[in-house]
């Protein structure tokens, strides 16, 4: 498992394990942390799961592709740089320590 901390709309920090190879929505969902809605399953539409990437200890992310550069753009609220969708970042090992705060408002 990787672990990786989310930090709430609250301000409270949640370390929560993810499993290698699964997109990063699925642990947050599983640790309900509050405001990763994901209504959209997974497929990059809705920008329920939108977070800001605010720590990565082992390296940047891989940039996003196409269609989370477009939702994020068309369908996050206040997106930034460092906005992401988690359900478009595959767990790997590197994610280790990861920092990423809930995005919040829609």
């Amino acid at each position: 498992m990787v672990k990786v901390i989310f930090i709430q709309a609250d301000g409270t920090r949640r370390t929560i394990d993810a499993t290698p190879g699964e997109p990063l929505m699925y642990a947050a969902k599983d640790a309900q942390i509050a405001g990763i809605i994901a209504e959209c399953g997974g497929s990059a539409m809705c920008a329920t799961c939108h977070c800001y990437l605010i720590e990565a200890p082992n390296g940047p992310l891989p940039d996003p592709l196409i269609d989370e550069a477009d939702t994020i753009e068309f369908n996050a609220h206040a997106p930034r740089d460092s906005s992401r969708l988690t359900c478009q970042i595959t767990v790997t090992e590197a994610l280790e320590g990861a920092v990423f705060a809930v995005a919040t408002g829609r």
